[in-house]
């Protein structure tokens, strides 16, 4: 369910293709082009930064390629089959088996000190197979809705049934983007960082967590005295091995089957708003003043793309041209031609610091 409000009303209005025509307007579509590679990777990053796994580069690099390989390219991105091939290549090899959870799960934390802290409990794995069909059937049924309000109930949909053993969160934000471009709001090869958004402040993280607890907390206060850990771990027929029961899923269920999803697809406006109009402004603002510095280096220095960029970063990081670079292109110790350079990357890239 999601309640008619002015927010939800300035969600279904807001014009995802018009915004990414105005940045290719004052762009252009070369350098918007090549924004869309790095934002990719920055989404990857952040989504895992969301996950506390920021620091996994191999994983980083290889949801990257998932999400390039599979946005709006599955033919149904929430059937079983699609969702384990989508699970693999976001994991690769992993204890975990692929596809639909078949054991309890809750989200929450353990310590030695406080045990376990049970802040979601999810559906029971038996009722995944026609959760996820619900979703579906609502995907299939909902084409000529606005594609903001699709993608968040997809989205948080799939989170709060977290149908898989890991990787729940990273696929309900892929779904934000497949749904984008599935409906034809966000062309290939776009990708629009809303893992970036949600990391991008301390405000924006806590904000993520609330939309989240807007859903689990009532849940919980309802049900919290029908957890229980017993003395033997169970192992269940996916290979997990858990302590934790719950006895009242029957009476929980129409939480899970029929949620007001209305505070998640505001927030997902509020994120998509600020990935539109600052996360991806912002980086089409570097990567223009990048080539523009790259090509007036070029008027003074010839070399492969590659040695010009290690300049550039080298000065813009120490302000610049150290004895290490020097060493690094001996070119440089013409002291004319590195005060040339120097002053080129402090006016290619003045505008940008000033701002950012």
């Amino acid at each position: 369910m999601v309640r008619k409000t002015p927010l939800v009303d300035e969600a279904a209005g807001y014009d995802v293709g018009a915004r990414l025509d105005a940045m290719e307007g004052e762009f252009g579509a070369d350098i918007l082009r090549r924004s869309a590679v790095w934002l990719t990777i920055k989404e990857s990053r952040a989504s895992f930064v969301i996950e506390h796994e920021g620091d996994r580069r191999d994983r980083i690099q290889r949801f990257a390629e998932a999400m390039e390989a599979y946005c709006g390219r599955l033919s149904d991105p929430l059937d079983q089959h699609a969702l384990s091939d989508l699970q693999r290549a976001i994991l690769g090899v992993s204890t975990i088996e692929p596809g639909l959870r078949q054991s309890p799960v809750f989200v929450g934390s353990r310590s030695l000190q406080h045990g376990a802290v049970v802040h979601y409990v999810c559906p029971h794995w038996d009722w995944l197979p026609g959760m996820l069909g619900g979703l579906r059937q609502f995907l299939l049924t909902t084409e000529n809705v606005p594609s903001i309000l699709r993608a968040a109930v997809a989205s948080f949909g799939f989170v709060f049934l977290h149908p898989l053993a890991d990787g729940n969160g990273r696929v309900s934000r892929f779904l934000v983007n497949d749904v984008l471009r599935r409906d034809g709001v966000v062309p290939e090869p776009f990708i629009l960082p809303v893992s970036a958004a949600i990391t991008s402040s301390a405000i924006r993280r806590a904000e993520y967590d609330r939309v989240l607890e807007r859903y689990s907390r009532p849940l919980m206060e309802a049900y919290r005295d029908s957890v229980t850990f017993s003395r033997e771990r169970s192992r269940y027929d996916d290979g997990i091995e858990s302590d934790f029961e719950f006895s009242a899923y029957d009476l929980a269920g129409p939480t899970w089957r029929y949620p007001d999803l209305t505070p998640q697809v505001e927030y997902l406006m509020g994120i998509l708003r600020h990935t539109l109009e600052h996360e991806m402004h912002e980086q089409a603002t570097l990567q223009r003043a990048w080539y523009q510095t790259r090509s007036a280096i070029k008027d003074w220095l010839e070399g492969p793309d590659d040695h010009i960029d290690r300049i550039i970063r080298a000065i813009r990081q120490n302000g610049r041209i150290s004895g290490k670079l020097i060493r690094e292109f001996p070119v440089l110790q013409d002291a004319d031609l590195a005060s040339r350079l120097e002053q080129e990357v402090v006016t290619g890239f003045r505008d940008l610091d000033v701002h950012f």
